[in-house]
């Protein structure tokens, strides 16, 4: 039924849309936008291949949103980790060896883990 649909959209709760907006704006480099509705507002992010990540205030827990992978396709993960980390984020897993590359994981304000892979045909270090 879903083999043949493409991913359109992943949806977060959050605690505080400032700290998540701040993150993913500062911190990762995504363009963010908060979009006006009733109340609050919302939070949207489009990556390059049209995937929306969408942040709602509401109540959550870690663990009942999905992991996102990010793949770093020019590699660069050892730096990508090593530049996060210098930033105060939270390293949940080191980079570790995966199918085929290399892979690590981080956590976001609320504590949702996001994961970046790349494929063992390229750098680990861009520096």
């Amino acid at each position: 039924m879903l083999s043949k649909s493409k991913i359109g959209a992943i949806c977060y709760y959050i605690s505080d849309l400032d700290k998540t907006e701040a993150f993913y704006r500062d911190t990762l480099g995504i363009d963010i936008q908060r979009m006006e509705d009733e109340g609050e507002g919302w939070l949207l992010a489009k990556t390059v291949n049209e995937v929306e990540l969408l942040f709602f205030k509401q109540e959550s827990r870690p663990g009942n949103s999905p992991i996102i992978v990010f793949e770093l396709a020019d590699g660069g993960i050892d730096d990508v980790i090593e530049a996060l980390a210098e930033k105060g984020t939270t390293i949940v897993t080191p980079v570790s060896h995966a199918p085929g590359g290399w892979s690590a994981e981080i956590a976001d304000p609320d504590n949702h883990q996001i994961s970046m892979y790349q494929s063992e045909e390229v750098p680990r270090s861009r520096k």
